[in-house]
Order: structure tokens, then C-alpha cells, then sequence
């Protein structure tokens, strides 16, 4: 068995309103050494023993957990032992 945690950003040259919004918010209670917020997607997924968890990983990735276009991943594969 597996745990794997994905982590989705916004790329680097998408506009994040809501990473914004969040920065003005810290802004306004008087964080004001917070210089950028990104908001981001985390997921943690368990997955049976497979074959090619890596490979699966990435297929999930592009085709469903993240939109390519306008969003980067990355992952950390775990593996589980039962005892």
C-alpha cells in the first residue's frame, strides 16, 4: 500500500486573486512581512500495490487532480508497510 501526497500550485505567471486577498488580509492585521501568499490544492491519496505507482501518480495528476495549463505538482510517493 501506498500514501501519496500531492501538492497543486498556481504557476508562477497566473494571477492568484485569492492568494492576494489572503496577503492584504495579513496585511491589514499587521503582518506586514508577509511579501507574496500562494494558495495552493494538498491532497493525500492511498493506493494499492500497484505495478507503477509513479507512473499511475502522474497520470492521475494530468488528468484529473491538477489543470496543466495554469497549474504545476508534485508528489511524494510513501510507502506503507502493514504490520
Amino acid at each position: 500500500m501506498y500514501k501519496v501526497k500531492v501538492y497543486v500550485t498556481l504557476r508562477e505567471s497566473v494571477l492568484d486573486p485569492q492568494g492576494v486577498a489572503v496577503q492584504n488580509a495579513l496585511h491589514t492585521m499587521e503582518y506586514k512581512e508577509v511579501q507574496e501568499v500562494r494558495i495552493g490544492k494538498y491532497m493525500e491519496l492511498t493506493l494499492a500495490d500497484t505495478s507503477d505507482v509513479d507512473a499511475r501518480v502522474k497520470e492521475m495528476c494530468e488528468k484529473l487532480l491538477a489543470n496543466t495549463v495554469i497549474e504545476d505538482y508534485s508528489y511524494e510517493i510513501e510507502e506503507v508497510v502493514s504490520s
